[in-house]
């Protein structure tokens, strides 16, 4: 077997999109994605499932309809499943997400300018 570590910086440096997730590893059935992202994204919840939020890089925040987190980097929240969310970002942050495979970036909504192809690996 070939052993070799992920590297965040490289991994992130092989795509410009923003608000489109990349998986760069497994777990049983948990996927690790980065994205990169800036402004707002869409109002969503994720019903069956929690979503990890790790900021590598810059400021995040994450509105919810009863107040909001802000994370900086080397911070993380979790989301609890079926709670309505939406992440914000003045400037480019770098995350990394944990959720399980087939998980859509925009949850349980109607597919939207925002929704991103699924299970993309980098």
């Amino acid at each position: 077997m070939k052993y070799k570590s992920i590297n965040f910086e490289n991994k992130l440096s092989l795509f410009n999109e923003q608000w489109s997730p990349k998986v760069i590893a497994e777990m049983n059935d948990y996927q690790f994605k980065i994205v990169k992202i800036e402004g707002d994204f869409d109002w969503h919840a994720h019903k069956d499932t929690d979503e990890t939020f790790i900021v590598l890089d810059g400021d995040l925040r994450i509105d919810f309809r009863d107040g909001y987190v802000s994370l900086a980097s080397g911070e993380m929240f979790v989301v609890p499943k079926g709670v309505e969310h939406r992440p914000f970002a003045k400037n480019e942050v770098k995350i990394l997400l944990i959720e399980p495979r087939g998980v859509l970036n925009t949850g349980d909504n109607e597919a939207s300018e925002l929704t991103a192809t699924n299970d993309v690996w980098i």
